[in-house]
C-alpha cells in the first residue's frame, strides 16, 4: 500500500469537482459509486472474471461493464486476456485498485458492527513467517481473523479519533468551509 512517503504516479485523471477540495471527494470521483466497489471487492476476493464479478455483485451487466471501463481508465484495475477467440479478458487490480483493500476491509468492519447482524465475510491474516515458520520471531505463525488497527507509521501508536486534529491546506478554506475574503484582499 501507498504511504505518504512514497511516491507514486496518479493514475486517475485530475477534475475539477465543486465543494472544498479534498481528497475524498477526488477518490469518491473514482471509486465512490456502489457497483465500483463492489468490482473491487470481487477482484480483491480472486474474481477475475466478467461472469464472477456480476453474479457476485448482482450489479445489471452494462452497468458493470461501464464501471469496468472507467475503473480501467483511472489505472484501478487492468484487463488480461486469457482467450484469443473469441476474444476474453480478466480483470486484475493495479497497484493503486490494492491500495483499495483497506476501504473494502473498512467497509466490511462497519458493515459487521452497525448494519448486518452476522458476519457474511470475514478476512483471514495470515503472518508471514520465517524459515522456523515463527512471525517476525515471535510465536509460531497462524492464520486468525483480521482484527486490523489504524496505526500511525510515525510514532507506532494505534490512532483513535480524539488524538486527530485537521489541518487544511487548501488556499482559501478551513476547517468550516470557503473563508470569506479580507478586508484588505489577502
Amino acid at each position: 500500500m501507498s504511504t505518504a512517503q512514497e511516491p507514486h504516479a496518479r493514475t486517475a485523471p485530475t477534475v475539477a469537482l465543486p465543494g472544498r477540495p479534498c481528497s475524498a471527494a477526488a477518490a469518491l470521483h473514482v471509486v465512490g459509486e456502489k457497483w465500483a466497489l463492489l468490482a473491487v471487492r470481487e477482484i480483491f476476493f480472486g474474481n477475475h472474471r466478467f461472469e464472477a464479478i456480476a453474479r457476485n455483485t448482482g450489479a445489471p451487466r452494462d452497468r458493470l461493464a461501464a464501471r469496468l471501463r472507467s475503473l480501467e481508465q483511472a489505472g484501478v484495475v487492468e484487463r488480461r486476456p486469457y482467450n484469443e477467440r473469441p476474444p476474453r479478458y480478466e480483470y486484475h487490480l493495479t497497484d493503486s485498485g490494492r491500495d483499495l483493500a483497506p476501504v473494502i476491509r473498512a467497509l466490511l468492519d462497519w458493515g459487521d458492527r452497525w448494519v448486518l447482524e452476522d458476519r457474511p465475510v470475514v478476512m483471514i491474516h495470515e503472518p508471514a513467517a520465517d524459515g522456523d515458520g515463527q512471525a517476525h520471531g515471535q510465536a509460531p505463525a497462524h492464520a486468525h481473523d483480521l482484527d486490523a488497527a489504524w496505526i500511525c507509521r510515525t510514532c507506532g501508536e494505534e490512532v483513535v479519533m480524539n488524538t486527530l486534529t485537521v489541518d487544511v491546506r487548501s488556499p482559501g478554506w478551513d476547517r468550516s468551509g470557503p473563508r470569506a475574503p479580507s478586508p484588505s484582499g489577502d
